[in-house]
């Protein structure tokens, strides 16, 4: 019978869920991780690199930081966009941050939390937004912060510690105006997760005390200890906006990255075998309730010690988290210290190049541990010693899915169209109905285990085409569709490349906000298509193919047509000389395939064909689908 399964299944959609109890994941390759790295902003640890660049050279830097996400096979980055009280979009609540301009208030000339999740997506990277609740300023000057600020209209809310100005977590209005402006970039932007720091109330400074006696008279009632009272006003922050991000989108992830360290068990039997500072005591952030009252959807300890450390073990640490999630629905990522790998003034432990990888190692003990978040993105890019070399050959050799979250029917399974082998490897085009899809290679008939793990998954795109370099002769490509809970489809029926005249079919472009999706026509192609008001801007709908190889190929073109819709609508076809611009009037000839005209194309996954709503004619620009044919 197994046999006879064996053979069918080229043929046949194979559930992902139907792999038998005996198939065993290989733990180099898993098929679901978080791999992440934080770019911050404060400071300009990372990005920018300096304030006052130019929003070219701004975003030609925060480019090439997505640039080595990829490179190091991760599929995430946590993105500081609110680092102290201000931000990296245009808000209603809160000025500009001084660390794009170097003026607070100043505007960079663009929107950079819109240009930023779009390039993050166009790599297939989640964008989880970072942001640091409570830090007004790096220093203890309110008459230097601009005049509009919050925390200088209302100067009760704020307070001054250890040489640094905070927003007081004891007063309920302020805790809703930070929501509030956390709230506005989830409501307006594409982000995939909101991301706290572990800065809640101030890390304790030796000889001070918080000036908040007075906010605790006032609001303390009920609470004989203001230790509790502090800690019951972070929790109220989680649980609230918690909820609140549940409520206005649900596969937005909210997730915390805590100290490491909630409490030792020296002072209390629940916490772990440490001896190093408590946050639930020295910063009143009660991070193990968050994760037993499922408050959040993940937690990212920042585990920053080597492993044996004895204060700190990490091995420890590690065994201690993992209990805490274990029959949760909160997803845990530890936070490693990239930062101290190869650094001058670093224990030996972090001298040597295999302590990063190691962790890792280390987590593969604990299913409970998905994924890990690097500090910082720059520690990332310079690898001093090789340690995240050793960590991407040891632990990131195959691409991963993101793990899954929260209830989902999950969608059906993609219908591979083409698989055409070229000049320069295998060009796979799809059609389906995910956020992102993941790609199977195998040299064998499939069986019940092939897709339990990650050994043969080759990508993980946003895009509805794939063109394999490295594609082995005879190989086999199944291909399968991921919601934006990260839930997957079955697998679609299996496609083996071969050679003759390519031809693929795009449907279902890439395309931004402005742009709406209907099915109202029964003239459409496929499920539905895309429409725009013409507007004088730049955001075409993007139809993107693996072009399997240089050369000459028909172009053609399929939309409903209406007597209301535009009469110049502005087709973009990216040839292997420029862009060429061809204008169609939509307005009739719907329904059928149009032909643009014979273009050189040249080899490569990307973006082919677009449709712009640059035109000065009025009525709807419709985005449906794309024919293209080799001629030559």
């Amino acid at each position: 019978m197994l046999r006879l399964l064996c053979l069918l299944l080229p043929f046949m959609i194979i559930p992902h869920a139907s792999a038998a109890a005996a198939c065993t994941a290989d733990p180099a390759t898993p098929k679901r991780q978080m791999r992440a790295m934080w770019v911050a902003s404060v400071a300009n640890i990372d990005w920018p690199s300096r304030t006052g660049l130019s929003a070219s050279a701004q975003q030609a830097e925060f480019r090439a930081w997505l640039d080595v996400a990829v490179q190091r096979r991760m599929n995430a980055v946590v993105v500081q966009v609110r680092p102290t009280a201000d931000a990296f979009w245009p808000s209603p609540h809160e000025p500009w941050s001084q660390w794009l301009t170097g003026t607070q208030g100043g505007n960079p000339g663009y929107d950079p939390m819109a240009f930023m999740v779009a390039e993050a997506h166009a790599r297939g990277l989640e964008f989880h937004a970072w942001f640091n609740p409570y830090r007004i300023a790096n220093h203890d000057d309110a008459s230097q912060l601009i005049s509009s600020h919050p925390a200088r209209r209302n100067p009760s809310w704020r307070f001054a510690y250890g040489g640094k100005l905070y927003y007081n977590p004891g007063i309920p209005a302020v805790r809703a105006f930070i929501q509030d402006a956390i709230m506005d970039a989830v409501s307006r932007y594409d982000v995939d997760g909101v991301h706290l720091d572990d800065y809640f109330y101030p890390y304790p400074v030796s000889g001070q005390t918080i000036p908040d006696s007075a906010t605790f008279t006032q609001y303390g009632g009920g609470f004989s200890s203001i230790h509790d009272w502090r800690r019951d006003n972070v929790d109220k922050l989680i649980q609230e906006l918690g909820a609140r991000i549940r409520s206005a989108k649900a596969h937005v992830r909210f997730g915390v990255s805590p100290f490491g360290i909630w409490r030792n068990a020296s002072t209390d039997p629940l916490g772990s075998q440490t001896s190093g500072l408590q946050s639930y005591d020295a910063i009143y952030a009660d991070s193990r309730q968050w994760v037993k009252q499922n408050w959040i959807d993940y937690i990212v300890p920042q585990l920053y010690w080597h492993i044996g450390f004895a204060a700190a073990d990490y091995t420890k640490l590690t065994a201690w988290w993992a209990q805490q999630v274990s029959g949760t629905a909160v997803q845990l990522y530890v936070g490693q210290a990239a930062y101290r790998a190869g650094a001058s003034g670093q224990d030996a432990a972090w001298q040597d190049p295999a302590e990063l990888s190691d962790h890792l190692t280390v987590n593969r003990a604990h299913p409970q541990v998905t994924g890990d978040v690097y500090f910082s993105a720059k520690d990332v890019r310079d690898d001093r010693i090789g340690s995240m070399t050793r960590v991407v050959s040891g632990h990131y050799s195959r691409p991963a899915l993101l793990p899954a979250f929260r209830a989902s029917s999950g969608p059906a399974a993609p219908t591979i169209t083409a698989a055409m082998r070229g000049s320069n490897g295998v060009s796979l085009s799809w059609q389906g109905s995910g956020t992102t899809y993941a790609v199977y290679r195998l040299s064998a008939a499939a069986d019940a285990c092939s897709f339990h793990d990650g050994r043969n998954l080759v990508a993980v795109t946003s895009s509805t085409s794939y063109l394999d370099a490295s594609a082995p002769a005879g190989a086999t490509y199944y291909v399968s569709a991921l919601d934006r809970n990260e839930h997957e489809s079955p697998v679609s029926a299996g496609r083996t490349a071969g050679g003759g005249a390519y031809s693929a079919v795009l449907d279902a472009p890439a395309a931004g906000s402005a742009w709406g999706s209907s099915s109202y026509s029964t003239q459409r192609y496929g499920a539905d298509y895309r429409f725009a008001e013409p507007q004088a801007v730049s955001d075409p709908a993007w139809f993107q193919a693996a072009v399997p190889a240089a050369g000459s190929y028909r172009v053609e073109v399929w939309y409903p047509a209406n007597s209301g819709y535009n009469s110049a609508t502005p087709y973009i076809v990216v040839t292997s000389t420029g862009n060429r611009t061809v204008t169609v009037d939509q307005r009739t000839g719907g329904g059928q395939w149009r032909v643009l005209g014979t273009f050189t194309l040249a080899a490569g996954s990307g973006n082919v064909v677009g449709v712009s709503r640059w035109t000065s004619t009025t009525g709807y620009v419709i985005a449906d689908a794309v024919r293209i044919t080799a001629t030559g």
